[in-house]
Formats: C-alpha cells, structure tokens, sequence
C-alpha cells in the first residue's frame, strides 16, 4: 500500500515539474516605455500590460516597485483587479485591464531609478511575477530668463503670442492712419486760405492830404488899369502859386463911362 503512494507521490510531482514551467509561461507581465527622460515638476506615465492564455485570472492585485540600492525593491503603490483607480500624493494607478496606467506626479531628481510592475494572483500569493525593468531620469528643470513671463493660459502658447502682435499692429496702424488724416486736412486747409490772403491787398494807410489855405482877397477891376492887383496873402506854412486867367475886357464906351460916373 505505502508503494503506491509513493509512486503516486512520485507521479504528482513529475507532473508538477514538467508543467510548472509551462503554468507560468501562461501569464507574462510587460512594461512600456524601457527608458523614460523628463525634466523636474512634470508627470511620467508607464503603462504594464498583462497577457494571459486561456482566459484571465479571477483575483489578483499589481504593485508597482523602485529598486534602491543594492538592487532591493520597494512597494510604492498596489491597485487590484476590483479597483478602478488608485492614487496617492505621488502615484496613480489606472486600471485598464488588461493594461495598467502609472503615473508618477510631481517629479523631482531622487524619483531617477529603475521601476517595475509585479502580478499577485491569489493562488500564489508569495510569488511575484516581476516585468522588466524602466528606466526614469529625471534632469533639472529649465531655468527661466528673468525678463520672460509666465504664460498666461495653458495649451499653446505661440497662438496667444500671435493674438497680442496682430492687435498692437492693428492699433499702430490706425493711430498711423489718423495722423496722417489730420496731416493731409491741416495741408489742404492751409493751402487754400493761403491764395485768399494773397488777394486781397493789403490795406493801406490813409495818405495826409495837406491843405493849404489861399487868401485871394477882393479883387477889384478898375476901369483903368489892365493888370490887376494881385492880393495880399497871409503867410502860410506852405506856399502855392496858381495862375488865374481873366477874360478880355471890354472897351470903356462913352455910355458906360456916363453910367459909371452916376
């Protein structure tokens, strides 16, 4: 009896050891992207993909590992089949079965190592099927030039850049515009009171007219003289000469002289 439990015995474990590596060859753990660079403050994104033959497995759980130094791993995040999403401070884990997202957020230079993912089934729960291992390199964030600005809105910057310069030309062209407007009325105006002016002459001083002031006297015509007697002017400033005509006179007739005499 001890002999065929024995052999039995002897049975099971042949068959546990030609299938066993066969068994395991069924489920294969994979990880995405081998070598990951990113400066500080930004987010990397690994994603583990499960394949399984023969259906999936009923209960398991992925952790996410970092290797320290002398090659030792440390848990950093679990998420299970029955979870959705996970997420810490630092970590978020995305079900997507049969792919998992992580997220490493907030980056800084001592989150630089190698990262893996491990499957737990709940058959075996001591073992962990690891993947390969992914590099993270995390570089120093670029510095920023005192005269630049941070950008205004998230998305692309360039385009928010281009909207400021087509309005500030738009409004020096029409400050540009409006100068020139002005410019051009003020000329033109100029231009066509400058010919009215130039007509019209300019007004001239009133000219001082001397008059000056001839006392001819009385003058008395005698019957015997010709010549008459030129009268006594009054000094004056100013001194005119004029030339008076006199008709011919007419002979004394001997009636004239009678009617003088009376």
């Amino acid at each position: 009896m001890w002999g065929s439990v024995e052999v039995a015995l002897a049975d099971l474990c042949a068959i546990l050891l030609c299938c066993g590596p066969m068994l395991t060859c069924c489920r294969r753990v994979t990880i995405f992207p081998a070598v990951l660079a990113l400066p500080e403050r930004d987010k990397a994104t690994f994603f583990c993909n499960i394949s399984m033959e023969n259906g999936s497995v009923s209960q398991y759980s992925l952790n996410w590992y970092k290797e320290i130094k002398h090659s030792q791993a440390q848990k950093t995040a679990e998420i299970s089949e029955c979870k959705l999403v996970t997420e810490t401070e630092k970590y978020r884990l995305i079900n997507r079965a049969p792919v998992f997202e992580i997220e490493i957020l907030d980056l800084h230079q001592n989150d630089s190592g190698s990262y893996y993912c491990g499957l737990i089934t709940i058959f075996e729960p001591d073992k962990v099927m690891e993947s390969d291992r992914s590099q993270l390199m995390v570089t120093a964030a670029p510095q920023m030039n005192a005269t630049d600005e941070p950008d205004m809105e998230e998305g692309n910057p360039s385009e928010h850049i281009k909207a400021m310069l087509l309005g500030i030309l738009l409004l020096a062209g029409v400050i540009v515009l409006l100068i020139f407007g002005y410019l051009t009325f003020m000329c033109r105006r100029g231009d066509v009171q400058k010919p009215l002016s130039e007509n019209v002459p300019a007004e001239e001083k009133p000219s001082v007219v001397s008059i000056s002031t001839v006392d001819y006297g009385v003058l008395e015509f005698q019957r015997d003289q010709c010549t008459p007697v030129p009268p006594e002017t009054q000094p004056v400033e100013q001194t005119e000469y004029a030339t008076i005509i006199f008709p011919e006179e007419k002979p004394v007739t001997p009636e004239r002289g009678k009617k003088h005499l009376d």
